[in-house]
């Protein structure tokens, strides 16, 4: 009885202490941490008001006194790269011990989809990569996405983890090469804050000070701020989502009595159709609704009996997989590629019936062309493309119903939420990699506005002066156009090759690394080590080529343009070798016509017999240019431009 009693009485105690514990560090300020070296340190948290803190670190100690909210702060000086180091707290009774503390170079990296996109997406291209990436002294600190329309929060949710082939599959993968490659040359600690949401326009980025210069935008960040408003459009919107769930499915694949994905089902009347492929492309009209496709396949034995893997490409907009009648895997939007783990024995020996229940609102619906479609297993595969059968279970009548608020994609509110706590935390630069969502919208002349202002703002509010900004410029994406035409992806990269003129900025050009069919290209270890040069020469002050040729000026000389570059390196060249293609030439009523160009030293020659008197000229000027194929000699592609 008595050694149950203090048991009692010791829980008690430690219930009672960690429930009225006071002294607390925002969640940056942890285990596994980086500091930046060569920069005065902020450390700050909260405690009880009045309470004297204490921070040991480095063999010294900093003292600080609680305010009056609870707030403190302590300044550390700066320190050269090393570690691991241990950080000590304290105030009144309580003490935190911070541990595995390294001091290098931290990068806040941010954006949207193609910087939050993580390694697991891309694992299949990156598997040397990740196997190979144990390395503790780069470390990412993944930022929960959180919203807030009021104002500047107070702390971030996320933790930090060192890369191995475990943890890097949730580092962003932009971010992930990044850092790798600058390691390999500056062999410091990389610390990584990844802070970055699919879908978000740059608006959602920017401070409420930085957005009163646009007063458009404003109107809806004071209208926001009005918490009866925002609150009334989500109970509507949750109302229409309840009310859609209430409704009868009308798949007749789900309400058939076999449902079509049953190996007991019998198929009738269903019509061949190409996979991969559009339905629109293929006899089926301007349909949105639900799509079943079906396809018996031989498996051989030596593939069952072990875990397997399926790849469907990308899929417009959700799909359900289904194998031998059992569901395998969905997706419930269209963007991320599908790869699906298969458990050993749901594979048989012979026949195997796989089905697809597809789900497109708008557009085109389908499996996207040029993607992987296959399934494999002990180093043997079996091809998925070629005849499948379909049959038609949903026909929408209209579009399902949108509306309500999607906050995350509100001006001020990743801001405020994903990027305000994190302000006193010393950094070493920044890396973008957003800019999809304003294109879609066609908004590049506010960008050329919004992305400089997003600049200065940051950099206010680091008060760290003119921090480096490396930024992605889009890379090549949708249709091929092959006549010369207008493009809003295009104005957006010239914005963003404008911003350039801020100081302190470098630009990775992509305009080589995109895919025509999806907005998330494979391809992320290029983007990262081409920010990494810039890296290299904006932040570190290294001399090297960084960038491909950028448009300086243009001449017209008789009938024909001369274009001067920069960053042309050791000379300009083509990567393969044939004519400058990509260039279009105009005259004064800017009717522009494809061009004949060649190089002369580091200047291109543009010229048309078509365009007598020609006064403008374009490179790559398209969602998707056909061949932009200008580079210099360091291997870097030239930034799309033009004259006009």
């Amino acid at each position: 009885m008595c050694s149950r009693f203090i048991l009692l009485i010791t829980v008690l105690y430690v219930f009672s202490s960690s429930a009225f514990a006071q002294l607390r560090l925002p969640a940056l300020v942890s285990d596994g941490m980086v500091l930046q070296r060569d920069h005065q340190l902020n450390i700050w948290g909260w405690a009880a008001p009045g309470d004297r803190v204490s921070v040991k670190f480095g063999g010294k100690q900093f003292k600080a006194r609680a305010a009056a909210e609870g707030a403190w702060q302590v300044q550390l000086p700066s320190m050269k790269a090393g570690g691991p180091f241990i950080m000590e707290i304290s105030a009144g009774k309580e003490k935190i011990t911070i541990k595995d503390i390294l001091i290098g170079d931290v990068w806040l990296c941010s954006g949207q989809s193609n910087m939050e996109h993580q390694m697991s997406l891309h694992a299949t291209r990156y598997a040397a990569e990740i196997a190979r990436s144990t390395n503790p002294a780069i470390r990412q600190f993944l930022v929960r996405r959180a919203t807030d329309l009021q104002g500047p929060g107070k702390d971030l949710k996320g933790s930090w983890t060192s890369a191995n082939p475990t943890n890097v599959l949730r580092f962003s993968a932009v971010a992930y090469f990044f850092a790798a490659a600058l390691y390999d040359k500056l062999q410091v600690p990389i610390g990584l804050i990844n802070s970055s949401v699919g879908g978000s326009p740059i608006e959602a980025w920017l401070s409420e000070e930085a957005l009163r210069e646009f007063p458009d935008i404003f109107k809806t960040v004071e209208r926001n701020k009005d918490t009866s408003y925002i609150n009334a459009l989500l109970r509507k919107a949750q109302a229409r989502e309840e009310e859609s769930r209430k409704k009868e499915p009308a798949d007749k694949g789900l309400t058939s009595s076999t449902p079509w994905y049953s190996p007991a089902y019998k198929p009738r009347r269903w019509r061949t159709i190409t996979v991969p492929g559009y339905w629109e492309d293929q006899g089926i009209r301007d349909l949105d609704g639900v799509v079943w496709y079906r396809k018996e396949i031989e498996v051989p034995a030596s593939m069952t009996g072990i875990p397997a893997t399926v790849f469907l490409g990308r899929i417009v907009d959700a799909d359900v997989l289904y194998i031998n009648g059992a569901q395998a895997g969905n997706t419930t939007y269209q963007y991320p590629q599908r790869k699906y783990a298969i458990p050993a024995g749901v594979l048989r020996p012979g026949k195997n019936l796989l089905v697809v229940r597809v789900t497109n609102d708008r557009g085109k619906g389908g499996f996207v062309p040029d993607k992987p479609y296959y399934i494999t297993a002990g180093g043997e595969s079996v091809d998925l493309k070629g005849d499948w059968q379909y049959k038609v279970g949903e026909v929408y009548e209209e579009p399902p119903k949108g509306g309500g608020i999607i906050l995350q994609y509100q001006p001020m509110a990743l801001y405020n939420a994903m990027i305000a706590p994190m302000e006193k935390y010393a950094i070493r630069g920044i890396v973008w990699y957003q800019g999809e969502s304003n294109a879609s919208r066609g908004s590049a002349a506010l960008y050329n506005r919004l992305l400089p202002a997003l600049i200065t703002d940051w950099r206010t509010r680091w008060r760290q002066g003119n921090l480096p900004f490396l930024y992605v410029q889009l890379p090549n994406f949708m249709d091929v156009n092959y006549k010369p035409s207008e493009s809003h992806w295009a104005e957006l990269r010239e914005a963003q090759l404008k911003t350039l003129s801020v100081p302190q900025t470098g630009m990775a050009v992509t305009i080589d690394l995109g895919e025509w069919n999806d907005v998330h290209p494979d391809n992320k270890k290029d983007v990262g080590e081409r920010l990494a040069l810039a890296a290299r020469k904006t932040a570190y002050g290294e001399e090297l080529v960084y960038s491909g040729p950028l448009y300086q000026s243009a001449e017209v000389k008789g009938d024909k343009i001369i274009i001067h570059f920069s960053s042309t390196g050791t000379g300009l060249t083509t990567i393969d070798g044939e004519a400058p293609g990509s260039v279009a030439i105009a005259g004064a009523d800017k009717r522009f016509v494809w061009a004949n160009a060649k190089i002369e030293g580091n200047t291109l020659v543009v010229w048309s017999p078509k365009i007598p008197a020609p006064l403008y000229v374009r490179y790559a000027w398209a969602d998707n240019p056909e061949n932009p194929n200008l580079y210099n000699r360091e291997g870097l592609p030239a930034s799309p431009f033009r004259t006009d």
